[in-house]
């Protein structure tokens, strides 16, 4: 039954990071088409559809590891720390490829913000089951040069436009643990009356 495939999914829904990636082995142009079409599927208020996806693969890896790690450098000042700089340099290498996750804020003024912000998360959840049913590892980093001005050009947002992420993807070489839940009774409220 399709309820019971479905609910086996959701819960199987893992991160799976850089280094659990089998290297080298590159998933196929068309199934990341899939899950990004899945993933426009998503509710959006007014139809806006403010998502935006940069897909990076083969070259584009180092054409995005090369300007993340260089704009990290070139804003860190003080705070700069070498292996953040490695870490942003590397873990792109590692991936099938890379999805930069983007929120085009739309111009309908009576839709606010958060509303597109949660359609474009909506999005991702459906990118994070789309690779799990593929047998594919993703994740989702709000890491590096997310939340910096300085970026957005880089994946064609403006001014108004938000970066909200990365999504990783590849093939699984070291499976994520299992995952536990709080008992649903400590997050749910029933009023029935």
């Amino acid at each position: 039954m399709i309820a019971e495939l479905f609910n086996q999914l959701a819960r199987s829904r893992r991160s799976v990071f850089p280094d659990q990636f089998e290297a080298g082995k590159k998933v196929d142009d068309a199934i990341i088409k899939e899950i990004l079409t899945n993933a426009t599927w998503a509710p959006n208020h007014g139809k806006t559809e403010p998502w935006q996806f940069t897909v990076f693969s083969g070259e584009g890896l180092n054409k995005l590891a090369a300007f993340q790690s260089e704009l990290y450098k070139e804003l860190a000042g003080d705070s700069f720390k070498e292996l953040t700089y490695t870490k942003l340099q590397q873990n792109p290498l590692k991936a099938s490829h890379i999805v930069a996750i983007g929120m085009k804020r739309t111009t309908n003024k009576n839709i606010p913000e958060v509303e597109d912000i949660e359609a474009v998360a909506c999005a991702v959840q459906n990118m994070y089951l789309s690779v799990t049913a593929y047998g594919l590892g993703g994740y989702w980093t709000t890491g590096g040069v997310t939340y910096k001005e300085e970026a957005k050009s880089f994946f064609g947002l403006g001014e108004l436009d938000k970066l909200l992420g990365f999504f990783y993807i590849g093939y699984i070489a070291i499976p994520s643990k299992g995952a536990t839940r709080l008992p649903l009774e400590e997050k749910v409220n029933w009023i029935k009356e």
